[in-house]
């Protein structure tokens, strides 16, 4: 496909924005080539600068569920927009919100809105933190909990894409207190939280990787780490900022049967504006200011066009039939196999509800190890050939590809047939 402006513009955009974008993977250095920019979107497209039309799996990153553009949550904002957009006070649409998840949510008993994964992750440690006046967390390889300091390794996603597992400019002693372990490994975490449960104060996981590539928690892993957690009184927080909503209409907690301390959302909650909130069990919330002493604030948290894009998002999502979409996505992956098969090729393709990945690789892929054996120059070379024909896929081979309620069948067949085409 053409695309003049896109190019042009991204040279353009290099003068004034670092590297061009304002998020990383945005800038395709992963698979070579320039972005594209995009113009508008609609339902399961997107349509760039120089009018072509894309196939679009990445959907914003997970956020629109609904699809682009979608009428109900375009005129909630456009309504609330009328009043104003940001007024520094409360509102009693924060209020329906936040009723609306935690009856989604039963874990939520009491919740915090504010305007990024980054920040609700961020913000959760922090609590669990206060909550047990110890210092020390536990993380899993591969699962990215947003860019603040303590969190940011070996986190998957944008790091995992450019080769660097840890940033620059993060300080030994903001790191020193994070403990990682392999994703899937429960023996590990058991000896460890044995040994050192009285200096640490939570574990965050995401319960279905997807910042790593998808990867679904092996049988009992969930079940090992709440049983740990709970015996030595130790924070669970289960990062549910991709996964939140997308599976059924809740949480991946409710889906396993498993109660965490605290859960993290964010994407599809704000129904493609910004927003995020953590919440969790009443006594460990009320340690927050103003009832308690640990702090976080935002000017733009709860802001009144995020809360009506998410009110609006939330009340379509529960009349959605999760399991007929989940099912459909499940019949694609495995259309996708066959082709494999047919074809005599060896890779892996990991699925979770909506949410897939085809790893470059014949091995399968449980964890950060596995999927970094994926070959990622394949990757980029298919990657540009689907978008060649209007496929827009993840830019990068650590990334999930995302199926929205918008995606009709036609849509998912012209996918496959460009990936019989395509995939060598």
């Amino acid at each position: 496909m053409r695309s003049v402006q896109s190019r042009k513009l991204f040279r353009e955009a290099k003068k004034y924005l670092v590297g061009g974008v304002n998020s990383p993977v945005r800038a395709y250095n992963a698979v070579g080539g320039s972005p594209i920019f995009i113009a508008k979107g609609k339902g399961p497209r997107i349509y760039d600068v120089d009018n072509n039309s894309y196939l679009d799996l990445v959907m914003s990153w997970g956020a629109l569920l609904l699809g682009h553009a979608h009428p109900a949550v375009l005129k909630a904002v456009n309504e609330a927009a009328k009043n104003g957009s940001s007024f520094g006070a409360p509102t009693a649409a924060e209020t329906e919100l936040a009723r609306m998840i935690s009856c989604a949510v039963p874990s939520i008993e009491k919740i915090r809105l504010v305007n990024s994964g980054t920040e609700a992750a961020m913000s959760a440690v922090r609590l669990a933190r206060g909550f047990t006046g110890k210092d020390k967390i536990v993380k899993f390889a591969g699962c990215y909990h947003g860019h603040c300091d303590s969190l940011l390794v070996k986190a998957g996603s944008g790091a995992t894409t450019f080769g660097r597992p840890d940033s620059l400019g993060v300080p030994r002693s903001s790191s020193r207190d994070t403990i990682v372990l392999a994703y899937n490994d429960i023996d590990s975490l058991s000896r460890l939280i044995k040994s050192q449960h009285k200096k640490i104060a939570c574990v965050i996981i995401e319960p279905v990787a997807a910042n790593m590539g998808v990867i679904l928690p092996k049988i009992g892993f969930l079940v090992g780490l709440r049983e740990l957690t709970r015996k030595y009184n130790i924070v669970l927080i289960f990062d549910e900022v991709i996964c939140g909503f997308r599976f059924v209409f809740g949480t991946a907690g409710n889906l396993f049967g498993i109660t965490p301390d605290l859960t993290c959302l964010g994407k599809i909650i704000g129904g493609g504006l910004p927003l995020a909130a953590y919440g969790g069990r009443k006594e460990i919330m009320d340690k927050l200011s103003p009832l308690g002493g640990v702090y976080q604030a935002g000017t733009l948290s709860g802001n009144p066009l995020a809360v009506a894009g998410g009110i609006a998002t939330l009340k379509e999502l529960a009349r959605k039939d999760y399991s007929r979409l989940n099912q459909t996505v499940a019949q694609m992956c495995q259309e996708m196999e066959d082709i494999l098969r047919m074809k005599k090729l060896k890779f892996s393709i990991n699925r979770a509800g909506s949410i897939f990945t085809l790893f470059f690789t014949d091995k399968k892929v449980y964890d950060y190890a596995g999927a970094r054996t994926s070959d990622t120059g394949r990757f980029a070379r298919f990657f540009r050939a689907m978008l060649d024909q209007g496929i827009n896929l993840a830019p990068s081979q650590f990334e999930g590809n995302f199926v929205s309620f918008a995606h009709r069948k036609s849509d998912l067949e012209l996918l496959l047939e460009a990936f019989a085409e395509n995939i060598r």
